[in-house]
Order: C-alpha cells, then structure tokens, then sequence
C-alpha cells in the first residue's frame, strides 16, 4: 500500500500573526445556478434575471455560502490543510459585505490570530481571521474560522 506524505501544515507550523493567501478563482453563471440546485435555494436574488434587474445589484448574486465554499477549496488548494486538517470546528462573525455576482475572482486571505493546544496530544486549534476579497480589493466575506490541525508525532 502506497502512503501519501501530508503536504498540508501540522498545528506547530503555525505562528500567530502568520498571513496566507490562497490561489484565485472567477465564480460563474454556472457555479450560481450549480450551487442552487444541490441546495435547493433557488431564491430570486440568485435565479430570476428579470427580478435582479429590479434591485441594486442588476444582476443574479452568488450564494453566500457558495463564495465560502469556493474559498475552502481554494484554502486546500494553496495546500496548507492537505493530509493534515482533522475537522472544521466554528465560524463566528461570519459577515457578507459585497456582493460576489458571474465574473468576480476571488481569494481567501487568513491571518493566524490564535493558536490552542488540544488535551488529545494528536491534535491542536488553530483560528484565522478570513478575508475573501474580490479582484477589486474588496471584502466579500470575513469570519474567524478555527480549525483541527494534527500535531506532528512526538
């Protein structure tokens, strides 16, 4: 059997303080309408061209939980939790402050803000503050997100 190394990072390499940004993707037409049929939140806001035109926006919005999604992979692809994340633990302030419409790209920005050792001696939290900005420089998303991290073998 073929074992796969951990390309990710174990608690001890993180530092409080310590930023990452992730790769970047444009969120489409597709993945909107996509991210509507597995959750089944076809709400106006998302769906309905001819509603959208009605409101400040013009045009269908990215569901919020689709841009968090998005950022999650994104934060895997970067390769930081790959083979060591054990279980996302709490989002607190999860807030929406711009809209992400077809055509925006996006990236996560996570700065380590804490760092707890765990009584289980295999694992420890880390919590960031995340920051899902938009090409523009905007902030769509922000939150503190803390995360289970394995410890490295003593």
């Amino acid at each position: 059997m073929i074992t796969k190394q951990p390309r990710g990072r174990y608690f001890e390499d993180f530092e409080v303080g310590a930023e990452f940004t992730t790769p970047a993707r444009t969120i489409t037409s597709v993945d909107i309408v996509n991210f509507a049929c597995l959750s089944g939140d076809f709400n106006d806001i998302h769906t309905n061209h001819e509603y959208c035109r009605s409101t400040q926006f013009g045009e269908p919005l990215a569901h919020g939980p689709l841009v968090y999604a998005v950022a999650g992979g994104l934060q895997y692809a970067s390769g930081i939790n790959d083979g060591t994340v054990l279980a996302l633990l709490q989002i607190d302030g999860w807030r929406m402050l711009a809209p992400v419409k077809h055509g925006d790209t996006i990236h996560m920005r996570s700065r380590v803000v804490e760092k707890k050792e765990s009584s289980k001696l295999d694992r420890g939290v880390v919590t960031f503050f995340r920051e899902i900005v938009k090409t523009d420089g905007s902030v769509a998303q922000e939150m503190r997100a803390s995360i289970i991290y394995r410890r490295r073998a003593a």
